[in-house]
């Protein structure tokens, strides 16, 4: 039996009476993620032994859907674009084209589409070998000690390296020439994580070697637990989520021994307390790379035999799960009576369990690297007086941010006013979900505030309205935790008919 103890103490400002503690256990890693599909963007390609008939349904839905909806953003030479319109993206193209590889096993997919893409990919190769950065890169995460040409070629190359591109191809000989010009400069981790998955798929020994020495010299040792930051001061979550995938997969993409399973579980033990309620991570980009990791660790210690039982002692009560191959999909969880203290927990067996505590913090009211102001106008004839926002972090520019609007009960947005914020300054789209209104800003200049103005129509009166929240949010990292992120301002008015924002 294995026995582990944990301590969770929550914090000071904690809203009473808004904390609960609970206990999960799953017989395989991909559990959580299996059971909210619905949540997630793609299905891990994991043990298909334990593919259940409900799930493989579910799943290839999903797998339809999203492909029709994919090739809305496909253009005519076979790139596509973050929002159906503009230039080719080279990163985007790349992921979907890899995805449509991958989902090939599922379901049919137009082998003309993936062909075109790959050859629009191929002429963005540059003699260097390296390939041209198109298209608006949004996630700044890949940038840093190297140049964004590095990072993005080493993706491109990954891309076809899985969909079985021989490492002799010349379009793939003369991009890896260029990637060994770079291993120079290992500063920047995400790039150089992303650079030993490419060199252990390309087969080349030396090489990979090379960089996961060096990986292990920077990697951060906590506990059980091993992971990767892209700096010492970088400790975003989204990012070591993505480049602590990268090394795992590059531990295990080559024939692992039983010490790289060993080295594994350290990244393991750590990303599955990274995974969110739903099974996924922070953001799209480190969902997709985290639960490829994680299925294809998951297909190597995979068992057809053999039961778990793990037994949960709190301070005031003891609990007790047991798996099975009958229950291994099922995910269990019981509340616990303390909110907080000291918990251990006996394992006999495999399985995963989780103790966790959510609890509910009063609206941070420091602003530290985006935020948010809000101004209400509520004669309309007068001109709309206009929110704005700021970015004042470090970067010259942020990732694309997402600006969340939400409406006040009986409260509609005006249709011409939303056509008007399509229009706006560095709006790259406008979506209307329920009682929100998301506006996708392409990014923002350090120290630039830029103003938005919307206006709302009170369709049916509310008594006792209640306050609206306005937030922005990075779109790769958009927890507060993970960005400092962002200031929420309520809008608090009385009845009115109409007002601008």
């Amino acid at each position: 039996p294995l026995t582990e103890e944990a301590e969770i103490h929550l914090p000071e400002n904690v809203i009473e009476g808004s904390a609960r503690t609970s206990v999960s256990v799953l017989g395989d890693i991909l559990g959580r993620a299996l059971k909210n599909l619905d949540g997630l963007l793609q299905m891990p390609y994991g043990c298909t032994q334990q593919l259940t008939a409900a799930i493989m349904e579910k799943a290839t839905n999903f797998l339809t859907s999203g492909y029709q909806r994919q090739l809305n953003y496909k253009s005519a030479d076979g790139a596509y674009t973050t929002f159906g319109t503009g230039p080719g993206n080279t990163w985007l193209t790349a992921f979907v084209v890899r995805s449509f590889a991958k989902a090939q096993s599922f379901i049919f997919i137009d082998p003309r589409k993936i062909e075109e893409s790959k050859t629009w990919l191929q002429h963005k190769q540059q003699e260097n070998g390296c390939f041209e950065k198109s298209g608006k890169l949004f996630h700044n995460g890949m940038k840093g000690g190297v140049s964004d040409e590095v990072t993005l070629s080493a993706y491109v190359t990954a891309a076809f390296l899985e969909m079985n591109t021989s490492q002799h191809d010349p379009v793939m000989n003369k991009s890896l020439a260029c990637l060994k010009e770079s291993l120079s400069d290992l500063s920047n981790t995400y790039t150089t994580a992303l650079l030993a998955y490419v060199f252990t798929l390309a087969g080349d020994v030396e090489t990979r070697a090379h960089l996961l020495q060096h990986l292990d010299t920077v990697a951060v040792r906590e506990g059980g637990f091993l992971y990767w930051s892209q700096t010492a001061a970088e400790t975003s979550a989204s990012l070591s989520v993505e480049i602590s995938s990268y090394v795992l997969l590059a531990k295990l993409s080559a024939s692992p021994t039983a010490e790289d399973l060993g080295y594994a579980s350290g990244i393991i033990r750590w990303l599955t307390g990274q995974q969110n309620y739903y099974g996924g991570f922070s953001s799209t980009q480190d969902t997709v790379v985290a639960l490829q990791a994680l299925a294809l660790y998951s297909t190597l210690v995979f068992s057809a035999e053999g039961w778990s039982t793990v037994t949960v002692q709190a301070p005031s009560s003891q609990l007790t799960f047991d798996v099975n191959q009958g229950n291994k999909l099922l995910y269990q969880e019981e509340a616990l009576q303390d909110v907080s203290g000291k918990y251990s927990l006996e394992v006999k067996g495999t399985c995963v369990s989780q103790i966790s505590a959510t609890y509910n913090i009063p609206t941070p009211a420091d602003v530290t690297t985006l935020s948010v102001r809000v101004h209400l106008e509520v004669n309309t004839s007068e001109s709309a007086r206009p929110k704005f926002t700021v970015y004042s972090g470090k970067e010259e520019t942020t990732n694309m941010v997402i600006l969340d609007i939400k409406m006040l009960s009986g409260f509609s947005p005006d249709p011409e006013s939303l056509k008007s914020l399509k229009r706006g300054l560095l709006v790259s789209r406008v979506e209307q979900k329920e009682d929100h209104v998301l506006v996708y800003l392409e990014e923002l200049s350090k120290d630039t505030p830029i103003n938005h103005s919307l206006e709302i129509i009170q369709e049916l009166p509310v008594d006792n309205l209640k306050p609206a929240v306005v937030k922005i949010y990075d779109y790769y990292q958009p927890g507060p935790s993970l960005t400092n992120v962002l200031c929420c301002f309520t809008l608090n008015l009385f009845k009115r008919k109409k007002l601008k924002i």
